[in-house]
């Protein structure tokens, strides 16, 4: 058996962290699901942005576009949602075998409008119409005022993946406004089941530190936080709050495990993989993380509910001079700016491709 699968067979979802329209042409996409038990992905401008700048996928899709007089934003998402609807009819068997529950791509928001939430709840909308598909989450940050457009796009009905969260504290604040939308459906007597998940954000955290805490610490701090986040998740499931939603048909927000692949060299390339394996909970990984874990990845046990080590070696931080409430706070703020970097930096390659393409 496959790493991936005994991964999978432990309970939890393998995503892939990329979208390139190669891969869906050329049968990669497939090959994964085929051969690693992949069942669904997530999507980011910065991988958009390096395949329009650095190849000719997209180019005839940007032509056309440009002479209907699309530009911009409103170029970019039609050329994703090319990409996204043939990915999510590739997982839609995945989607109907699992009820919902699995085989979901994602569309981020245009991360320039994060501290925007009336910005937010237009665009949301507007985007889950345009994609089409029921398996479509839209990405909304998870910042303070990302929580509002969370809980007003599940009031919609709206499948929404919460990113650009790095804490048990911010999981747990998405969390409640998730639980907000659902307990206002059922009030107006609509039907709570609206999918979402959320996206803890892992490596991050590492490293942040690598270069301010002892050699024996490297490596645990994403994992630490992870297994805080994970005891934070398994309570919400176990609270009266939810199950009273659950008990009128409400589906649970799962777990997803982001930005996994490893930063340093000197630590496992499959470290964090490995480390999180943890049933009801996703891993999404891009494509190099992805083949190593099926080459020479071990899935030895998972997490344990109650959080294990954290707090023990999360102490061992705090005595090494990390403020991890603080860092968290630091993360997602790096986190947005960085994601309005990649978005500035796609749309720039975006004009450029255009005029490019106009003047030949």
């Amino acid at each position: 058996m496959k790493p991936t699968e005994a991964l999978y067979r432990a309970g939890q979802s393998l995503w892939l962290d990329n979208i390139t329209r190669a891969m869906l042409r050329d049968g990669t996409l497939e090959r994964y699901v085929r051969e690693y038990s992949l069942t669904g992905l997530t999507s980011n401008p910065t991988i958009f942005d390096r395949a329009i700048e650095h190849g000719a996928d997209y180019d005839h899709s940007i032509r056309q576009l440009s002479e209907r007089g699309l530009e911009g934003e409103a170029l970019f998402f039609e050329l994703a949602l090319e990409d996204l609807r043939q990915a999510a009819d590739l997982f839609a068997g995945v989607h109907q075998r699992t009820d919902g529950v699995d085989g979901w791509v994602s569309l981020e928001v245009s991360p320039l409008l994060a501290y925007d939430a009336e910005a937010t709840i237009e665009e949301v909308r507007r985007l889950h119409s345009q994609a089409g598909r029921p398996n479509v989450f839209i990405k909304i940050p998870g910042t303070r005022q990302g929580l509002r457009a969370i809980e007003e796009s599940i009031f919609a009905g709206i499948p929404v993946n919460v990113t650009l969260l790095f804490s048990a504290e911010q999981y747990l604040a998405a969390a409640d406004a998730y639980l907000r939308g659902l307990e206002r459906r059922v009030e107006a007597g609509l039907n709570p089941a609206v999918p979402s998940v959320a996206s803890i954000f892992v490596s991050r955290w590492d490293r942040a530190v690598t270069d301010r805490v002892p050699q024996e610490l490297r490596g645990q701090l994403g994992i630490a936080e992870g297994k805080r986040a994970y005891r934070a998740y398994r309570e919400l499931l176990d609270s009266d709050r939810w199950l009273r939603l659950a008990n009128v048909g409400a589906r649970p927000q799962r777990l997803l495990w982001a930005s996994t692949s490893t930063k340093d060299p000197r630590l496992s390339d499959v470290l964090y993989v490995e480390a999180l394996a943890s049933p009801f909970t996703i891993n999404t990984m891009p494509d190099e993380t992805l083949l190593a874990f099926a080459d020479h990845g071990r899935v030895a046990g998972t997490l344990p509910r109650d959080g294990g080590d954290a707090d023990q070696v999360l102490a061992r931080f705090a005595e090494a001079g990390v403020d991890r409430e603080q860092l968290a706070t630091q993360l997602q703020q790096e986190g947005a700016r960085a994601f309005d970097d990649s978005w500035s930096s796609l749309l720039r390659s975006i004009q450029a491709k255009s005029e490019k393409l106009a003047a030949r």
